[in-house]
């Protein structure tokens, strides 16, 4: 019977610096992931910003956590040695209406001590040449960023898995496993009567309910079942995402909170004509901070998102209308930019949620869940992890920490805990003289199979022995960036394929595209 000390569900940003921030104490934990990589959902699609904080609601976990993650991304990039810069952003208004809004963010900032500083339109065209004409004024934060999404969200996950972490890929959360059947029956009809009730009513009597009463009706979770099998624990982390409502659910937690998939859509440029340097964010909506365009740690430019509420968690796909959408608001503030020079388009899901904040100074819709909550015992809850999340995990990480030393953990650091996970060659990257050195080493580094991206065999055989194996074309493109660039993997897919097929020991029949059902090839053709 597996055991162990916590149990964390999902493997995105969040779930990876929960991981990586408890592998610090002498803790058994088991990490589980429903897909075959880690990063492939919400964390896999967003426009990869470090946000400033100056934008959540004063008092809010959402600025707490996006204030206090933003100041931990040096140390962070620094330690685990993945591509973070802060290139400032910038908040570009159009129009006396729209400069007048800029005030608003201001304050907000000021309340949470961050920088910011208002300047006029012609400073904004000083400072981003390709800037529309019309701007009249721009709110800029010097300490906002990008970072790389995948990057970050793996090289925390690998250094989990060196200080101990046993993460378990393919392994779907099922059911939770309750300390009796009574009080699984108990938890089940809790729910049931909780849903009947609307979300105004049942938050009513959670926060009048005398805290003894809370605590007689606590039912204890003991572990989780799995299509690999049940493990137990003593703590069940949820940082599943976009179905982080339905593990809450299974648990009998906040049935009122219901996750509604935002989808965003992108462009994505090629090395454009059109050159941005840093982050440009219109005047944001009540819905949405809306369709920016910027520059990334890969050279390119990215358009987008926009903001749709559909229903399926699974629906990536984009739109005509919605590219027609982030097309239009972009050339709001980039006039110049060219179709010419779009190499991809894709979608990403936001986990958004209607959840209240109950904690908050403030009430209001929208905001983090991060909690143990008190019916039920052994649960760490974690929901509603849209914008800012990425920015926010490592202090959301620490809240979770927090969080179980306040329940009663006495959490003791391990004598043999390292912080540092060392990166790997980036051929690209390096200099002739660095170059020609790891060729003599290593003779994989000199064959290029991505033209586009400049990305080597070497670099390639490297991720699929790393301390989390790449085996899949996309968990290769995730960390080496091969396949990005203009022939989106044309030319390197059939090599690719031969080379996992080969460092795996498979036939090249198994090798897929993202997992079990994207097989590339059908049959032989030959004996």
């Amino acid at each position: 019977m597996p055991q162990y000390d916590i149990i964390i569900i999902g493997a995105g940003i969040v779930g990876a610096m929960v991981a990586r921030t408890l592998a610090r104490y002498d803790l058994d934990i088991l990490w589980i992931e429903k897909e075959s990589d880690i990063c492939t959902g919400a964390t896999a699609a967003n426009s990869a910003i470090i946000h400033g904080g100056y934008d959540a609601v004063p008092g809010s976990l959402k600025a707490e956590t996006n204030i206090k993650g933003n100041a931990m991304w040096d140390r962070l990039a620094a330690e685990l040695q993945f591509p973070f810069a802060r290139t400032g952003t910038y908040v570009v208004a159009v129009g006396a209406e729209e400069l007048a809004a800029l005030n608003e963010l201001k304050q907000r900032g000021d309340l949470g001590g961050v920088p910011t500083e208002i300047i006029s339109g012609e400073e904004m065209r000083r400072r981003e040449p390709a800037i529309t004409p019309a701007v009249s004024g721009a709110l800029y934060c010097p300490t906002g960023g990008l970072c790389d999404p995948w990057a970050a969200t793996i090289a925390a996950a690998e250094n989990a898995v060196m200080n101990g972490v046993e993460l378990r890929l393919n392994t779907a959360f099922e059911d939770f496993i309750w300390e009796s059947e009574s009080a699984n029956q108990q938890i089940s009809e809790t729910a049931n009567q909780q849903i009947g009730e609307s979300a105004n009513q049942q938050i009513s009597k959670s926060a009048n309910q005398p805290k003894s009463k809370i605590q007689n009706l606590k039912s204890k979770i003991i572990g989780i079942k799995t299509n690999q099998g049940d493990f137990y624990g003593r703590w069940i982390v949820n940082a599943a995402g976009l179905f982080a409502d339905e593990v809450m659910h299974k648990a009998g937690v906040r049935p009122e909170f219901t996750i509604t998939p935002r989808r965003g859509e992108y462009f994505v440029l090629d090395r454009a004509r059109v050159q941005i340097n840093t982050v440009l964010f219109p005047v944001p909506s009540k819905v949405s901070k809306g369709i920016l365009v910027t520059t990334t740690l890969h050279g390119n430019t990215l358009v987008g998102p926009n903001a749709e509420e559909i229903a399926d968690k699974t629906d990536a796909a984009v739109t005509a209308a919605g590219m027609r959408e982030i097309w239009e608001g972009a050339q709001k503030l980039v006039p110049g930019l060219s179709q010419r020079d779009v190499i991809a388009t894709f979608a990403g899901l936001r986990p958004g949620g209607n959840a209240p904040c109950l904690t908050c100074a403030t009430p209001y819709n929208k905001d983090f869940i991060i909690e143990i909550p008190n019916s039920v015992a052994g649960f760490v809850n974690l929901g509603g992890m849209e914008s800012p999340a990425l920015t926010a995990a490592p202090a959301i990480a620490e809240r979770v920490v927090t969080l179980l030393q306040g329940a009663g953990e006495d959490l003791r650091e391990k004598a043999d805990w390292n912080p540092i996970r060392p990166a790997r060659p980036v051929f690209r990257h390096l200099d002739r003289e660095a170059q020609t050195a790891l060729i003599a080493r290593d003779p994989r580094y000199g064959r290029v199979i991505c033209r586009c991206e400049t990305v080597t065999e070497g670099e390639i055989v490297a991720e699929i022995h790393a301390p989390i194996p790449a085996t899949t074309y996309d968990a290769i493109k995730r960390r080496t960036w091969l396949g990005t660039g203009r022939c989106l993997g044309g030319f390197d897919m059939p090599r690719v394929v031969d080379i996992l097929a080969r460092e795996l020991g498979v036939s090249p029949l198994e090798v897929s595209k993202k997992g079990q059902g994207s097989e590339f090839l059908y049959r032989t053709t030959k004996a």
